[in-house]
């Protein structure tokens, strides 16, 4: 149970914590998919929601509620991806997953936000690919249709089922590699290759984990990279963790993004910063360490600088 004096929804969310807590397993059946079903609808509606502000138990459950979400949705993707790979073209039905439309939805604000800023990335990779990895099929089916696309994920049969999904795609399959590892060991000259790094919400279900992952991208991404993030607003912060622009250190906030239908995640985009070194090679000086990029702030037209976060809501925001 939440804590005294909380409002309805924060009450109906610890409730559902609770019922789900008490589940054997979480892998998709009736009784799991009406539980996590009634708690992704209580989050959709916007919600004034801080949760910095909730009492100490109540951030304890909404921690513990993410952790639960992850596992959930990780056995929901395996389940799918085991269907679909069963099929002799799995491309061709997608739209068995039940939230396809969820990332089709996503995958086009996505790319709306991207292609202002790198229209037409060559290398594209895209951290914590899991089995069923939707986002990047949809953006190299759809989107960024020459891009050549590297999926990270620590599980290897993760990317095996995820591999199999591919192959009977001539295109994607030779556009799509899939690599086993951490992306805490992909060293710096890999990294520097991308134009673009999408980091999944599940990587990282603890803040400080997810934060550590940024901090290694923020030392490893070419200068100009983009990084798109996926974060939570309101009450879908008990879904999935929070990610806020003053936690990017090393990168320039571009734009933040709301959604208020059923696209569920926020999207932080971001660019990389010059790195100090580059500039210390080069004879530039002296140079200060801008405190909210981490990096330079001095003599760059204000790249380095914290741009003012645009947060927009829904169907507000022209892409």
């Amino acid at each position: 149970m939440a804590c005294p004096r909380v409002d309805t929804l924060v009450q109906k969310l610890c409730d559902l914590h609770d019922k789900i807590s008490d589940l054997d397993d979480l892998s998709p059946s009736p009784a799991v998919n009406a539980l996590f079903t009634a708690l992704v609808t209580a989050c959709i509606p916007p919600h004034p929601l801080d949760v910095t502000k909730l009492c100490p138990k109540t951030k304890r459950i909404r921690n513990n509620l993410i952790q639960l979400c992850g596992q959930a949705e990780s056995l929901l993707e395996k389940h799918y991806s085991t269907i679909l790979g069963s099929f002799e073209n799995p491309l061709d039905h997608l739209e068995l997953f039940p939230y396809y439309s969820n990332y089709l939805k996503l995958a086009q604000l996505e790319f709306d936000l991207l292609r202002q800023h790198s229209p037409n990335p060559s290398r594209v990779a895209f951290v914590g690919s899991g089995p069923l990895p939707l986002t990047s099929i949809v953006m190299a089916s759809n989107h960024l249709i020459s891009s050549v696309f590297d999926n990270y994920d620590i599980d290897a049969s993760a990317n095996s089922m995820a591999s199999k999904l591919v192959k009977s795609n001539p295109d994607l399959f030779e556009r799509m590699r899939f690599h086993s590892i951490d992306i805490m060991n992909v060293p710096g000259e890999m990294l520097k290759q991308y134009d673009v790094i999408f980091l999944a919400a599940l990587v990282g279900m603890e803040i400080e984990d997810k934060m550590r992952v940024i901090e290694h991208l923020g030392k490893n991404m070419a200068p100009g990279a983009i990084l798109m993030l996926r974060s939570a607003h309101g009450a879908r912060t008990f879904l999935y963790p929070v990610v806020e622009p003053r936690d990017l250190r090393g990168f320039n906030v571009l734009s933040v993004y709301h959604p208020t239908d059923d696209v569920i995640n926020s999207v932080v985009v971001a660019r990389k910063c010059p790195n100090v070194l580059d500039f210390v090679d080069k004879g530039v000086g002296p140079i200060m360490v801008c405190g909210k990029c981490g990096e330079i702030n001095q003599g760059f037209n204000g790249f380095c600088k914290m741009n003012m976060i645009e947060e927009f809501a829904g169907e507000d925001h022209v892409c």
